[in-house]
């Protein structure tokens, strides 16, 4: 099994900047992708970022530009970096990783609890 641990939400003013974090711990041999999606009040949740074991990044449109995604192998972690923030990003964010327990596993998918990001003046 594996936890994932998120921080770094919170209220902030429009223009605003904040980094979540979230580290991921447990039975973990590999990572693959990592990610970090969102669910407004009364919205589906949505794909934010996403990050191969690559390096390669996918956004959605409305965070292109403003958002950056990373993360640190060494430490099993994804970030968030999201600059320019809007009063349209308020949302709770989860980070999502896809791991594999051991050399002969399938992935799975596990997910973070959320932590809630408020944009407002």
């Amino acid at each position: 099994q594996v936890q994932l641990v998120e921080s770094g939400g919170g209220l902030v003013q429009p223009g605003g900047s904040l980094r979540l974090s979230c580290a991921a711990s447990g039975r973990i041999f590999s990572i693959n992708a990592m990610g970090w999606y969102r669910q407004a009040p009364g919205k589906q949740r949505e794909l934010v970022a996403a990050i191969t074991s690559g390096g390669r990044t996918n956004y959605a449109d409305s965070v292109k530009g403003r958002f950056t995604i990373s993360r640190d192998d060494a430490k099993n972690t994804v970030y968030l970096q999201m600059n320019s923030l809007k009063p349209e990003d308020t949302a709770v964010y989860y980070c999502n990783v896809n791991s594999r327990g051991s050399y002969y596993s399938t992935a799975n998918n596990y997910w973070g609890q959320g932590t809630q990001v408020t944009v407002s003046s």
